[in-house]
């Protein structure tokens, strides 16, 4: 057995090699027993193996579930920014194999695996937008489906025009209609759910048309105004925390709110979740009743959920 190559292989893997692999730099069926009797590796599962005897990284469970399944690429979750530790490792293989999971991994097959797959990447993955398509694509609802594009474009590895092109070059994607609209909300500057069902809400009931994301200069701090109608005076934050993370945080907010008014006479009006989807009719009425009082001429309009 090449022990060089035995060394390269697993710092390239974390750690974890395979017996197809250990056959493939040289070592024979007692060879391998032997690593495993002297404890230089553990079983993860049937041929793969860990050269330590402790609990597995996340990173090390990824990969022993592609070695596992090989030729396999990670998928949906775990091919995203931040897949939970504790979750299943999902795999993706070709759509004409067969194969049993292993315990903690779920297998997918794709048809067209060898398109979509990096596999360069260490682990091999999918690329993430076809991730965050094949997640959103599963989610229980719209908002759900948003808040997967959203995080990958926040987590600063797509952008909704990189998960617009990889959305247009499937040939069949479940609710694939429903993503297309998504994708263009992102790229509106809908960058939260919250922000998605505020600009919904105000596209319902006729409110003007806001800018998203308008830079500021708040005395010397660079910040982003969520929905800005410029024309009216007239800031949108939108606050999706339940809850500030500290008192300072929330001075900090109220302290730009108040900037708003003193540099630039905006006024500041601060949203939440429960004002948005649960009482947004509610919410859009009043902001329409805010924005005549600011010169607005336009007319309200009822969207089917108001009461």
């Amino acid at each position: 057995m090449d022990a060089e190559e035995f060394e390269l292989i697993l710092v390239r893997q974390e750690g974890v090699i395979s017996r197809r692999q250990l056959k493939e730099i040289g070592a024979h069926d007692h060879d391998v027993r032997r690593l495993l009797r002297r404890r230089v590796l553990t079983k993860v599962h049937p041929g793969v193996y860990l050269d330590h005897t402790g609990q597995p990284t996340w990173q090390q469970r990824a990969w022993a579930a592609v070695l596992l399944h090989w030729p396999a690429v990670l998928a949906r979750e775990s091919a995203l920014p931040t897949p939970r530790s504790n979750a299943p490792i999902h795999v993706a293989v070709d759509a004409r194999r067969t194969v049993a999971p292993g315990h903690g991994i779920r297998v997918h097959r794709m048809s067209d695996l060898d398109q979509r797959a990096l596999w360069f990447r260490a682990p091999p993955q999918v690329s993430v937008e076809d991730a965050a398509i094949d997640v959103a694509a599963d989610a229980s609802d719209a908002a759900e489906a948003f808040g997967t594009l959203a995080d990958a474009c926040q987590a600063q590895v797509t952008s909704p025009l990189r998960l617009a092109t990889a959305l247009a070059a499937r040939r069949r994607v479940r609710n694939g209609r429903l993503l297309r609209f998504l994708i263009d909300d992102l790229s509106t500057g809908a960058c939260s759910v919250l922000e998605r069902g505020y600009l919904h809400l105000e596209r319902a009931h006729g409110l003007p048309k806001g800018e998203r994301q308008v830079p500021a200069d708040l005395r010397g701090r660079s910040a982003y105004r969520d929905v800005t109608y410029a024309k009216f005076a007239l800031v949108v934050e939108l606050d999706g925390r339940a809850f500030h993370d500290s008192a300072r945080l929330r001075d900090r907010d109220f302290e730009r709110d108040l900037d708003s008014v003193v540099d630039s006479d905006l006024l500041t009006v601060r949203l939440t979740y429960g004002q948005v989807y649960r009482t947004g009719c509610r919410t859009a009425s009043r902001l329409g009743a805010l924005l005549r009082r600011r010169g607005w001429s336009g007319s309200l309009r009822r969207c089917p959920n108001c009461p």
